[in-house]
């Protein structure tokens, strides 16, 4: 009951104003959500690339973390980043269950991912990429990543 309240008044707030760049596409209940997201600078890796994630709510959001990952169709590739793996999946401490803050959300989720492409200068994948993808069978909120780079 508390993500759902917290949801609508998340939701109404997205409706009213969203930062530049970001475009909600799709709110129909609170377990998931689509979001757009575009690079706003100049970076040449993104530009003119829109990205899509997606956002699944547990009944206990906002006090656990949504899971949130990058969704590829044919409009909307997964984008390249040292902390995007090519399924989606995103290794981001914000997202961690101790990286994780109830004052955070859908916006300022949107905002960090944004930011994380925006400073990245660099067109690869994590390391173990083609294995993780491979062999993981783990949902993304119960992966364990190592938080060691700060740089990208």
């Amino acid at each position: 009951m508390f993500a759902s309240k917290r949801l609508s008044k998340e939701l109404s707030k997205l409706h009213d104003k969203l930062p530049p760049g970001i475009t909600l596409i799709k709110a129909d209940d609170f377990t998931e959500w689509l979001m757009d997201i575009r690079v706003i600078d100049s970076n040449p890796l993104y530009q003119d690339e829109v990205y899509r994630l997606k956002f699944v709510f547990s009944q206990t959001y906002p006090i656990e973390a949504p899971e949130v990952v990058f969704v590829k169709d044919e409009d909307h590739p997964i984008p390249w980043h040292p902390h995007v793996y090519s399924n989606g999946i995103i290794c981001l401490d914000l997202l961690d269950r101790q990286g994780w803050s109830p004052v955070h959300n859908v916006e300022s989720v949107c905002v960090s991912l944004q930011s994380m492409l925006t400073s990245n200068t660099k067109q690869e994948r994590p390391p173990g990429d083609e294995h993780f993808v491979k062999h993981n069978k783990q949902r993304p909120k119960d992966i364990n990543f190592v938080f060691h780079d700060n740089q990208v």
